[in-house]
This record gives C-alpha cells, sequence and structure tokens, in this order.
C-alpha cells in the first residue's frame, strides 16, 4: 500500500468512527428513554394510593423530561460540522478598560459554560487589556456537539451597567464581539498554498508555566491573499503552536469560503446582509434593572448571576429552536 492511500484510508476511517459516536450517542439515550417510559407506565398500573411510589415516579418523570428536551436539541443540531469542537474568539469593542473587563466577563461565562458540559478548553491566544481584562483571546472548546451549540453566540454582546472603574459610578455601556467557526479536519477540502503564508515567532505572554514565556514558542501564520492572521502560544512547542495555528487558518478560510457563497446567493435574490458588528445579538443590563434579553429570540432572564455563571442554555435552546 503506497504512503497517500495509507493516510487517506486512515482519515476515512477517523470519519467513520466520528459519525459512529454521533449516532450512537444519539441512539442510545432514545432507546433507554422509552425502556424508561415503558417501565414507568407499569408502575403507574400498580401504583394506586401508594403515595411514596407515586412520588418516585413524578421524580423519574421529570428526569426523563429533561432527557426528550437533550434529544429535541440534537435533532436541531443538523449541520455539517455541529458536532465538531468550536473554535471561539472573544474581543473588546470600543470603551477602554470598560470592554476589556466585559471580554473577560464573558470568557468566564463560557468557560464556565464548558466546564458544565464536561467540554475541554484550551486557550490558544490570548491579550490581556492595559489595565485590566483582555482585549482578545481565542479558545478552542472540544466536545460533541460543541460548534453546533455555540454557534447561536457569535454577534455583538452589549452590556450595560454602573462602572466599577468610574470614581463618579455613571452608568457605561460596553461591547463585545464574539465569533465561533467550527475546527476543521484534516480531510475538508481547503488548499494552503505555503508560499503565500509568512510565519512569524515571538515570546508567548501573559501568565503560564516554566518556559511559557522564556522561549520564542509562539506562532503568528499570516494568510498574505486573505489578510487572515491567526497565532497560538498555548504550547511549549514551536511546533505544536504552529500546527494548532494552521488548523485555525483552515477554519477560517473554509468560513470565508463558506460566506462568500452566502453572499453571492444573497446578491442573486437582491438581499441585503447585516453588518456583523452591527448585528447586536443580545444585551445583558445589570442597572438600573437585572435584566438579560436576546433580541433575535425575545428569551429573557432576570438572574444576571445565573447567565455569567455560565447558564446559557436556554439561550442557546431559543435560537435553535427559532432557526
Amino acid at each position: 500500500m503506497s504512503l497517500p492511500n495509507f493516510w487517506d484510508n486512515a482519515a476515512h476511517a477517523n470519519k467513520l468512527v466520528r459519525e459512529l459516536k454521533v449516532l450512537k450517542n444519539t441512539v442510545e439515550p432514545f432507546d433507554s428513554g422509552t425502556a424508561k417510559l415503558n417501565e414507568l407506565k407499569e408502575f403507574v398500573l400498580i401504583a394506586e394510593e401508594d403515595a411514596v411510589l407515586l412520588q418516585q415516579i413524578q421524580q423519574n418523570l421529570s428526569a426523563l423530561a429533561q432527557t426528550v428536551d437533550q434529544l429535541e436539541v440534537q435533532t436541531l443540531l443538523s449541520g455539517e460540522f455541529d458536532h465538531n469542537n468550536a473554535l471561539l474568539s472573544i474581543n473588546s469593542g470600543a470603551g477602554g478598560t470598560e470592554s476589556c473587563d466585559w471580554a473577560n466577563m464573558l470568557l468566564r461565562m463560557y468557560t464556565r459554560w464548558a466546564d458544565d458540559k464536561k467540554f475541554k478548553v484550551n486557550m490558544l491566544d490570548i491579550l490581556p487589556g492595559e489595565e485590566a481584562g483582555i482585549k482578545n483571546v481565542t479558545l478552542r472548546i472540544s466536545g460533541d456537539m460543541a460548534y453546533g451549540l455555540l454557534k447561536s453566540e457569535k454577534g455583538v454582546h452589549r452590556l450595560v451597567r454602573i462602572s466599577p472603574f468610574d470614581a463618579n459610578k455613571r452608568r457605561h455601556t460596553s461591547f463585545a464581539s464574539v465569533d465561533v467557526i467550527p475546527e476543521m479536519e484534516d480531510d475538508v477540502d481547503i488548499q494552503i498554498n505555503p508560499d503565500e503564508l509568512r510565519i512569524d515567532v515571538y515570546r508567548a505572554s501573559g501568565p503560564g508555566g516554566q518556559g511559557v514565556n522564556t522561549t520564542d514558542s509562539a506562532v503568528r501564520i499570516t494568510h498574505n491573499p486573505s489578510g487572515i492572521v491567526v497565532q497560538c502560544q498555548s504550547e511549549r512547542s514551536q511546533l505544536q503552536n504552529k500546527e494548532t495555528a494552521m488548523k485555525v487558518l483552515r477554519a477560517k478560510l473554509y468560513e470565508k469560503r463558506e460566506k462568500e457563497k452566502q453572499d453571492r446567493m444573497a446578491s442573486e435574490y437582491g438581499e441585503k446582509q447585516k453588518i456583523e458588528w452591527g448585528s447586536q445579538i443580545r444585551s445583558y443590563v445589570f442597572q438600573p434593572y437585572c435584566m438579560i434579553k436576546d433580541h433575535r429570540t425575545d428569551a429573557e432572564e432576570g438572574n444576571v448571576q445565573k447567565v455569567m455563571d455560565g447558564n446559557i442554555d436556554m439561550f442557546i435552546e431559543a435560537y435553535l429552536k427559532r432557526k
């Protein structure tokens, strides 16, 4: 067997394994839920006036309802890359320290959400703010359906609060943009000409373990034809950072290609596209009242601390059902 055929077959096998895992994660909960429902039906027939047994049945029904809700969300995630890992970037808007702090609050929110889902979070790159917070950060969030769930978060997030950085305790409005793209597998047809790349290495910034900030291990890759710039400084090895940066570049090039297709189709049908920075998707109001509202679905939550602690599933599910 020739070497190219070997790698082609290996990539195909990996793709089949991923598809099998997706199907297994869908079919098994359905079969388990069906069996549980039939079991509860039998218990109802014998429960009669047994208050304790009826209470247990009610509790099991509530748990089964949650399983059904999760299965419903899975049926809505039918996109080609919905089951891929997600590359999530947060960029602070105009407003200096206040916006940098807001970007850092969003970073904490998404990290907590991912932790609750048992997803793995890798910080690929981060640029701290001058006084507080962060100017921008890129995360890889690894887990089944990570991209399908997080794609609803793409857009501008607006915060209204009394600024802790304002001695006069005035109310401030801050903006941060969130971008989410799927991590591309090697079998996706994206051709990158090495001659069109500029690769720079530099010393990693920010906190890190021994050796992280003492060698030129961070990598920045510029794709000259598109102007796309990606960088990674999360690994100690320059080679590993380069490989990760190339994965991010592939994902961004794929997203660019797909967006160009959508723009051409929209142009043919005479549709006017929104400017991304202007497409504010959600407002987080801390003062003078407490309310978080998604402007696409009208979903609302008055418990702002709950949301900032990572409980954003209600907004994600409302978006998916609306789509």
